[in-house]
C-alpha cells in the first residue's frame, strides 16, 4: 500500500479563516506534520489568506482550473489528483517544499540571482535524509574513463555545432561534459561573434539527465555549491539565448531540459520526451531548472512536473510553451 504525505482538504471558506490567523505557521507546515494542504474552489481564495501561502513552509494545491489561481504552487482538477500527488512526494516531502519555495521566490529575478538561489536550496538538500536514502537505494556506481570528448565542436563562418557526445549512456551529463560545453560556449560570447550557435546530442536521447554515478560524489555540500555555482553551463546558454538554437530528441530529463531551456529556439522532434525526477530523488533541479523553466511554461507547471513526476510527450511541450516546434 502507497503512503500517503499527510495532507488535509480545506473547503475555501475553512482555509480563508485558517490562514489568516496569527497562528497560522503553528497548525499548517512541513514541521508540523502537515506538508501539504489543499484548497477547494481555490480561485474563490481572498486575497489576504492567498498571500499567507508564500510564506508558510507547506506545499499548496488549488482545486481549480489552470491560471485560475495563481498564489498556489500548482493547480489540480479535484482531489483525487492531489491524492496523487501526495502519494508521489511521500518519501521526500522536504524537497518538495523546498523545490516549490525556491519558485516562489524566484519569479521574477535574473539569471545569476535565480541560479543561486537554486544552488543554495540544492546544496541544502544534499545534506539532507532524503537525499541520502536515495543514494543508500542506489548503490555505488563507478563509470570506466571514456576516450571520446564528452562535447563534439564543428564551426565554420556562420555557425558553431555543438554535440553531447555520450551516446552509450544516452547522454548522461556528467561533471566532464559539463565544463567541456562550458569551453565550447565561453569563446562564443566574446564580442564580435555573432555566429548562430546549434546544440543536439548524439545517439538515442539528447540527455538523459544528470549522470546517476556522480550524485553525492562530493562530501561536502558547501564546495558543490559552489562547484555547481561557477561552473555551471546555465549562464553560458542564457547569455547566448538569441543566437542558441537546441534540438532534443528522444527522453531529455532534468538537466537535459533545464539546460535546453535556456535557448531562443527550443525544437524537440516527436520522440521527445520531458521531466523533472529531481523530487523523488530528495533533491530538486539544480542545473538551471527552477529559472529556465518557468520562463516558460510557469511555475505551477513546473511545480506539477516535480512534484507529480510527470512526463509530456513533444506535443504537450508544445502546446504548453516548453518547445517552440516540433521537427522532424
Amino acid at each position: 500500500m502507497a503512503i500517503t504525505v499527510p495532507h488535509r482538504v480545506l473547503s475555501v471558506d475553512e482555509a480563508a479563516t485558517r490562514l489568516t490567523t496569527p497562528a497560522a505557521d503553528l497548525d499548517i507546515g512541513v514541521l508540523r506534520d502537515l506538508p501539504l494542504l489543499v484548497v477547494e474552489d481555490a480561485h474563490l481564495l481572498p486575497p489576504e489568506a492567498a498571500a499567507s501561502l508564500a510564506r508558510l513552509p507547506v506545499v499548496s494545491i488549488g482545486l481549480a482550473t489552470p491560471g485560475s489561481a495563481p498564489a498556489f504552487d500548482l493547480l489540480v482538477e479535484d482531489a483525487v489528483d492531489a491524492a496523487g500527488i501526495a502519494d508521489g512526494i511521500s518519501g521526500t516531502p522536504r524537497a518538495a517544499l523546498a523545490c516549490c519555495q525556491v519558485l516562489r521566490r524566484g519569479e521574477g529575478l535574473d539569471t545569476p540571482v535565480g541560479l543561486l538561489l537554486e544552488s543554495t536550496a540544492y546544496g541544502t538538500l544534499q545534506s539532507g535524509a532524503e537525499f541520502a536514502n536515495w543514494l543508500e537505494g542506489r548503490g555505488r556506481r563507478v563509470r570506466p574513463a571514456e576516450a571520446e570528448p564528452p562535447v563534439l565542436v564543428e564551426a565554420d563562418d556562420d555557425i558553431v555545432r555543438l554535440t553531447l557526445n555520450r551516446p552509450r549512456l544516452r547522454n548522461a551529463f556528467s561533471a566532464a561534459m559539463r565544463d567541456a560545453l562550458v569551453e565550447a560556449l565561453r569563446p562564443l560570447a566574446a564580442p564580435g561573434d555573432s555566429r548562430q550557435v546549434l546544440l543536439t546530442g548524439n545517439g538515442s536521447a539528447f540527455c538523459c539527465g544528470g549522470d546517476p554515478a556522480e550524485f553525492g560524489t562530493v562530501a561536502d555540500p558547501v564546495a558543490a555549491h559552489l562547484i555547481r555555482s561557477s561552473a555551471n553551463a546555465a549562464p553560458w546558454l542564457d547569455r547566448l539565448a538569441d543566437r542558441l538554437t537546441v534540438r532534443v530528441h528522444g527522453p531529455t530529463v532534468g538537466a537535459g531540459i533545464e539546460l535546453a531551456a535556456f535557448a531562443g529556439r527550443l525544437e524537440a522532434t516527436d520522440s521527445a520526451t520531458f521531466s523533472l525526477p529531481e523530487v523523488s530523488m530528495g533533491l530538486m533541479p539544480g542545473a538551471g531548472g527552477t529559472v529556465s523553466i518557468p520562463r516558460r511554461i510557469g511555475r505551477q507547471r513546473t511545480a506539477r512536473m516535480c512534484l507529480a513526476g510527470t512526463t509530456i510527450d513533444a506535443a504537450t511541450a508544445l502546446d504548453w510553451g516548453l518547445v517552440d516546434a516540433i521537427v522532424e
